[in-house]
């Protein structure tokens, strides 16, 4: 296959590929019970793990088929040393027009100027609760205070900054108009996101009461005001506005899975291993590829063949798990 800029990621659907998910790293320093247990997970080995140099190689066959925007996370990707020299180069790379981040903002912070230099693109924080010893609870960690520095410093920095709810039964639903409230003078997105099915977490009282409908219910209920912003489809936020309110709120139904449709984006996690779904077990062992010396032409050869096989959606993903039909991977591993 030759590098023709013609060559795009276009699954059997007619859904274009631009947008792919990197975790740089299946390691964290909070231990969120709904992400992995409390003794934390068995990290790999650095061999086991993609390089920079891999990472930033495969970022440049990604933009040569059309990929442009590029979301790094983990686990927490400021764990991996000299994150921010990976930013600065993926940044450099032609066709990728923006490089978000991830990050649960333990360690954010000291790299706030650096990063708004390089030119990051946006922020996702994740942020369970505003309550100190509620945070304590659900990360299993004393860094409310550290967390909440860091989104002070993006918001003053004017980052495009996204605030990452999950919304769990009886952990912090009686949290979400406060979380909400965010919005309200800080021009920033919050985000509720339903609880998904992974890491063996209990979550039948999630699913049933408090989905992607309720929290509409309820956020509706405490702002009257509230209207549906039009958004890029692609997009699994459902957006809203609050009048007279900076930002914006946003909800996203990862367990219902209403936005499959139009679903743009892959991802590769820190292992090598190219997921086309989260909601798969993987369908490509590409570090194993990258290390058998294969050319940047068959890469994307088999990258093109790979996102053929994409499926439908996240149910049909879910259903056609050969190893292990129950889906019990860290979210830490394989960068949700």
């Amino acid at each position: 296959m030759t590098n023709s800029p013609m060559t795009k990621l276009v699954d059997s659907w007619n859904r274009e590929i631009d947008y792919l998910r990197i975790a740089v790293t299946d390691r964290c320093n909070l231990r969120c019970f709904y992400c992995m247990p409390a003794e934390g997970i068995d990290y790999l080995p650095k061999k086991e793990l993609l390089s920079y140099e891999e990472i930033i190689r495969l970022a440049t066959v990604f933009a040569s088929l059309g990929i442009k925007k590029i979301r790094l996370t983990g686990g927490e990707p400021f764990l991996r040393k000299n994150f921010i020299s990976l930013l600065r180069n993926l940044k450099g790379i032609a066709g990728i027009e923006a490089v978000h981040i991830t990050t649960n903002g333990v360690l954010t912070a000291p790299y706030l100027d650096e990063m708004k230099e390089i030119g990051v693109d946006g922020v996702n924080l994740s942020l369970d609760s505003l309550n100190r010893e509620n945070f304590h609870k659900i990360t299993r960690r004393d860094e409310f205070d550290t967390v909440m520095k860091t989104l002070e410093g993006l918001t003053h920095r004017g980052f495009n900054t996204k605030i990452n709810m999950v919304v769990m039964h009886g952990k912090n639903t009686h949290e979400v108009i406060d979380m909400a409230q965010l919005a309200s003078d800080r021009n920033i997105s919050v985000r509720f996101i339903e609880e998904m099915p992974f890491n063996g977490s209990e979550m039948a009282a999630s699913q049933k009461n408090w989905s992607h409908t309720r929290i509409l219910k309820e956020l509706t209920k405490a702002f009257p005001s509230l209207k549906k912003l039009d958004s890029d489809p692609s997009n699994p936020a459902t957006l809203y506005q609050v009048a007279g309110h900076l930002g914006n709120i946003g909800i996203i139904p990862a367990f219902s899975r209403t936005f499959c449709g139009a679903c743009n984006r892959i991802r590769l996690t820190a292992t090598g291993t190219i997921k086309n779904c989260l909601y798969d077990e993987g369908v490509l062992d590409i570090k194993s590829l990258l290390r058998s010396n294969k050319k940047d032409d068959e890469l994307r050869e088999i990258l093109v063949a790979t996102v053929q096989k994409r499926e439908k959606d996240g149910f049909a993903a879910e259903r056609n798990r050969k190893v292990d039909k129950n889906i019990s991977e860290s979210m830490s591993s394989i960068g949700g």
